[in-house]
């Protein structure tokens, strides 16, 4: 079970990395909502096109949890994309990426607030590691500046994505007991939604930008894998290994999206986003190796 949740979470960190630097070539081809409400129009097309059928069969179950997974689909969904998005206008791909590794964190914080789930020494030397970085990265490395405080507006748009989406890793606790096209599907409607709102608003600042061609491949992009897939998947890693250890994974949107920045956007590798991304790294290691056993 192990193995095939660590497969599926690092299929869904390689898209989300691709995701995040989607949002930095959509610059100038889509305006953020736009391409926000789009990306979820498509996926709700392709949900209709493919799994009408097992929504049918869970149209009850769907109905009596209606409110909850509308709520799943605006935070986890829309909330963070609409972060995401507008962040990557200020700041650059590669900060984007690096700064969610500040998830796992907080979803250790959450859990631990809320449940009082501990953790190890080990976890938290881990997650004190990969915090290192991620702050590395938000101050641009110029460690000083940390203690002035003046971040990027973009750094801290993706820190409240972050914060969104831990929120929502921890909320899936309660989630209904139904099939997982079900499960898909409800909250995408509620992301598509939630949506139009920040679509009218950005319509009537005078911000929108219509998709060109190249803004479409993006929303498609967007739409089937960051959407779909690996919405399916991180669900699945989450059910089968926890929510603290599947959010360890987030940290591989780091490795995959500088990657992809470098080879698709042409960003600059600075010397402190070695420094980060062996920080983010080695902190993960050490929690994954010292995670909590579980009692006989």
């Amino acid at each position: 079970m192990n193995a095939k949740a660590y497969f599926y979470l690092s299929i869904t960190t390689l898209f989300w990395g691709g995701n995040s630097v989607a949002g930095k070539m959509a610059v100038g081809h889509v305006s953020p909502m736009m391409l926000t409400t789009l990306r979820w129009l498509v996926a709700i097309t392709v949900i209709l096109a493919l799994m009408t059928p097992q929504i049918r069969r869970d149209w009850d179950k769907i109905r009596r949890h209606w409110l909850q997974l509308i709520a799943y689909g605006a935070i986890g969904f829309t909330l963070f994309n609409a972060f995401l998005y507008s962040a990557v206008k200020y700041t650059s791909a590669i900060n984007a990426v690096i700064l969610q590794a500040g998830i796992p964190m907080l979803i250790f914080i959450f859990n631990f607030a809320l449940f009082r789930m501990k953790a190890s020494l080990a976890q938290v030397v881990g997650f004190t590691v990969t915090l290192t970085g991620v702050l590395l990265t938000a101050a641009h490395g110029d460690v000083a500046s940390l203690m002035r405080l003046r971040f990027n507006f973009g750094d801290v748009l993706m820190i409240l994505a972050c914060i969104v989406y831990a929120a929502y890793t921890v909320a899936l606790r309660w989630k209904p007991n139904m099939h997982w096209q079900s499960f898909i599907a409800a909250p995408a409607f509620g992301a598509l939604l939630s949506a139009i709102p920040l679509l009218g608003w950005e319509v009537a600042s005078g911000s929108a930008l219509a998709p060109d061609a190249t803004g479409w491949a993006i929303i498609l992009y967007a739409a089937i894998f960051p959407s779909l897939m690996s919405q399916v998947l991180y669900v699945r890693g989450v059910e089968m290994i926890g929510a603290n250890r599947a959010g360890l994974f987030i940290n591989a949107i780091p490795v995959f999206g500088t990657l992809l920045s470098v080879l698709l956007v042409g960003e600059a590798f600075q010397p402190f986003h070695l420094v980060a991304l062996a920080l983010v790294l080695g902190g993960i290691a050490i929690a994954e190796r010292g995670r909590p056993k579980p009692s006989k």
